[in-house]
């Protein structure tokens, strides 16, 4: 069971360009239709199912290394002093409650999306949805290059 762990965490750093990937192609997909005034297509409504489900199966293998997490084990059991302590408090409740905030934006997004009675309409909510859910996720990715909570870019199984 020791390797469960690192393997889900793995997973998850390799995920997360999936994840960031489709979101991006439908952005700049959605964009380009826009401007272009095209009709909705399946394609884009699969693509748009593609970077939402991406982003739950992210969040899924989130969710286990939140329980599996050390990290997260001492945030929860010293909260008081761990939440002064920056990487801690990171991973302890900053960037879980931020991806959370993501997938509830993507979510709506994507639903509001369903019921727009216009294409021009549907891609202006999803741009506005995924968008501002492709920013909070950047903000709470802990980049390599962050001064704050620097992580692997990629990690190795």
């Amino acid at each position: 069971m020791d390797y469960i762990y690192p393997l889900t965490l793995t997973l998850h750093s390799f995920w997360r360009w999936v994840v960031l990937f489709l979101l991006v192609l439908s952005l700049i997909r959605f964009w380009y239709k826009r401007t272009a005034q095209l009709t909705f297509t399946p394609t884009d409504r699969l693509l748009k199912k593609a970077a939402v489900i991406a982003f739950y199966i992210q969040t899924i293998f989130g969710l286990v290394l939140y329980v599996l997490s050390p990290i997260t084990h001492y945030f929860l059991q010293h909260f008081h002093t761990a939440v002064h302590l920056r990487q801690i408090r990171f991973f302890g409740m900053e960037h879980s409650s931020m991806m959370v905030i993501a997938a509830i934006l993507l979510t709506v997004g994507s639903m509001k999306s369903k019921n727009a009675d216009t294409d021009d309409r549907r891609f202006k909510i999803l741009l506005i949805w995924f968008g501002i859910g492709l920013l909070i996720v950047l903000s709470s990715i802990p980049w390599a290059f962050s001064p704050l909570t620097s992580r692997p870019n990629f990690r190795s199984f």
